[in-house]
C-alpha cells in the first residue's frame, strides 16, 4: 500500500534493536484518515473470505480492526491483556511476549464474542516474530472457530512472524511488508519476495 509506505518513509523512526517506531500515526497518535484507508484496502483483501469477525489485541491493533470492521460491516473483539472486574471467568486465553516491551501478557477473550460458525480475520499493527499473532491464533483454535486470514498493517518479513503465519497455511495479508531496518533506513520488501 504505497500511501502507508510513503508515511512510514516520512514519518517513521529506526530505533536500535530493529524497533520501527511509528507513533505518530500508528500505534500512539492515531491518523483517522489512514486507517479509514487501512479499513478499506483490508476488506478489498478478504472481502471474499466470508469474514463474520474480526480479532484483534489491545490497544495498538483496535484502530485498524476497527476500521476494518467498520468496512466490512462485522463486529470486532479485543483480547485484553489486563482482567478487569467486568472480564469473567469464562474466557479463551493465550501468554503472548512483547519483544518492545519486554514482558509476557496473558491475553483474553470472553467465550460470549466468539461463535463457532465465525471466519475470523485477525487483525494487528506489526507482525515481527509473532507473537500476538500467534496468541490469538490459540486462542481461535480454543474456540474452535475457523481462521480465514491475518491483516497486519506493517510486517518485518526478515523475522519469523511471516514464515510461521506462512507455515499454518494461513492467507496473510501485510500493507507495508519491510525487507530490513538496517543502517537506520526501512527497506521494503518485493511483493515476490518470501
Amino acid at each position: 500500500m504505497k500511501l502507508l509506505e510513503d508515511r512510514i518513509k516520512r514519518d517513521g523512526t529506526v530505533l536500535p534493536g530493529e524497533v520501527l517506531k511509528v507513533d505518530n500515526f500508528l500505534n500512539h497518535q492515531i491518523d483517522p484518515q489512514l486507517m479509514s484507508e487501512i479499513g478499506a484496502e483490508f476488506k478489498r483483501l478478504f472481502e471474499n473470505e466470508g469474514i463474520t469477525r474480526i480479532l484483534t489485541v489491545e490497544s495498538s491493533g483496535i484502530a485498524p480492526a476497527l476500521m476494518t470492521g467498520f468496512q466490512m460491516h462485522v463486529p470486532v473483539v479485543f483480547a485484553r491483556k489486563h482482567r478487569s472486574l467486568t472480564l469473567t471467568d469464562d474466557l479463551y486465553t493465550a501468554t503472548v511476549y512483547s519483544y518492545t516491551k519486554q514482558v509476557n501478557n496473558d491475553i483474553s477473550i470472553d467465550k460470549r464474542f466468539i461463535d463457532p460458525d465465525d471466519k475470523i480475520l485477525i487483525i494487528d499493527d506489526f507482525l515481527a516474530n509473532g507473537q500476538a499473532v500467534q496468541g490469538m491464533l490459540e486462542i481461535c483454535k480454543a474456540a474452535q472457530v475457523k481462521v480465514a486470514g491475518v491483516g497486519v498493517v506493517i510486517e518485518k518479513r526478515f523475522q519469523k512472524g511471516h514464515k510461521m503465519v506462512l507455515d499454518q497455511g494461513i492467507h496473510l495479508e501485510a500493507l507495508a511488508s519491510i525487507a530490513s531496518l538496517d543502517d537506520h533506513q526501512v527497506t521494503f520488501a518485493t511483493d515476490d519476495a518470501e
